[in-house]
Protein backbone atom coordinates (compact mmCIF):
# COMPACT_ATOMS: atom_id res chain seq x y z
CA UNK A 1 0.00 0.00 0.00
CA UNK A 2 2.83 2.35 -0.82
CA UNK A 3 4.78 1.87 2.41
CA UNK A 4 8.23 0.29 2.68
CA UNK A 5 9.32 -1.90 5.56
CA UNK A 6 12.39 -3.70 6.85
CA UNK A 7 11.83 -7.00 8.63
CA UNK A 8 14.37 -8.62 10.95
CA UNK A 9 14.23 -12.19 9.70
CA UNK A 10 16.76 -13.19 12.39
CA UNK A 11 14.57 -11.77 15.12
CA UNK A 12 14.98 -9.48 18.09
CA UNK A 13 18.67 -10.13 18.69
CA UNK A 14 19.95 -9.15 15.25
CA UNK A 15 22.74 -6.59 15.65
CA UNK A 16 21.20 -4.19 13.15
CA UNK A 17 17.96 -4.19 15.17
CA UNK A 18 19.84 -3.25 18.34
CA UNK A 19 21.74 -0.51 16.51
CA UNK A 20 18.57 0.83 14.94
CA UNK A 21 16.75 0.96 18.26
CA UNK A 22 19.62 3.03 19.62
CA UNK A 23 19.49 5.46 16.66
CA UNK A 24 16.53 5.32 14.28
CA UNK A 25 18.50 6.53 11.26
CA UNK A 26 19.93 4.24 8.65
CA UNK A 27 21.20 3.98 5.14
CA UNK A 28 19.55 1.74 2.59
CA UNK A 29 21.75 0.58 -0.25
CA UNK A 30 19.99 -1.17 -3.08
CA UNK A 31 21.25 0.15 -6.36
CA UNK A 32 21.67 3.59 -4.80
CA UNK A 33 22.39 4.99 -1.37
CA UNK A 34 19.40 6.44 0.49
CA UNK A 35 19.51 7.94 3.98
CA UNK A 36 16.29 7.17 5.79
CA UNK A 37 14.58 7.33 9.15
CA UNK A 38 13.19 4.01 10.34
CA UNK A 39 10.26 3.78 12.74
CA UNK A 40 9.48 0.56 14.57
CA UNK A 41 6.06 -0.66 13.50
CA UNK A 42 3.93 -1.59 16.48
CA UNK A 43 0.49 -1.45 14.91
CA UNK A 44 -1.91 -4.27 14.16
CA UNK A 45 -0.56 -4.30 10.57
CA UNK A 46 2.52 -6.31 11.56
CA UNK A 47 1.01 -9.74 10.91
CA UNK A 48 -0.02 -8.76 7.39
CA UNK A 49 3.40 -7.20 6.79
CA UNK A 50 5.15 -10.40 7.87
CA UNK A 51 2.96 -12.53 5.63
CA UNK A 52 3.62 -10.25 2.65
CA UNK A 53 7.33 -10.27 3.46
CA UNK A 54 7.43 -14.06 3.23
CA UNK A 55 5.66 -13.88 -0.14
CA UNK A 56 8.33 -11.52 -1.48
CA UNK A 57 11.47 -12.82 0.25
CA UNK A 58 11.92 -16.56 -0.31
CA UNK A 59 15.36 -16.46 1.33
CA UNK A 60 13.74 -15.44 4.63
CA UNK A 61 11.31 -18.36 4.77
CA UNK A 62 13.66 -20.83 6.54
CA UNK A 63 13.98 -18.36 9.45
CA UNK A 64 10.24 -18.33 10.16
CA UNK A 65 8.38 -20.97 12.13
CA UNK A 66 5.28 -20.83 9.92
CA UNK A 67 4.51 -21.21 6.24
CA UNK A 68 3.99 -18.14 4.07
CA UNK A 69 0.48 -19.37 3.24
CA UNK A 70 -0.53 -19.69 6.91
CA UNK A 71 -3.64 -17.83 8.07
CA UNK A 72 -3.17 -14.31 9.38
CA UNK A 73 -3.99 -15.54 12.91
CA UNK A 74 -0.82 -17.66 12.83
CA UNK A 75 1.22 -14.60 11.95
CA UNK A 76 -0.41 -12.71 14.84
CA UNK A 77 1.13 -15.26 17.21
CA UNK A 78 4.69 -14.58 16.02
CA UNK A 79 4.74 -10.79 15.49
CA UNK A 80 6.73 -10.17 18.66
CA UNK A 81 9.55 -12.43 17.43
CA UNK A 82 10.29 -10.47 14.22
CA UNK A 83 10.75 -6.69 14.47
CA UNK A 84 9.29 -4.61 11.63
CA UNK A 85 10.46 -1.09 10.77
CA UNK A 86 8.68 1.35 8.47
CA UNK A 87 10.84 3.47 6.19
CA UNK A 88 9.75 7.04 6.95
Amino acid sequence: QGERYLVAMLGQKANWVRNLRADNHGVLVRGRREEVRLVEEESDKRAAILRRYLELAPGARPFFTIDRRAPLDDFERIVDQYPVFRVA
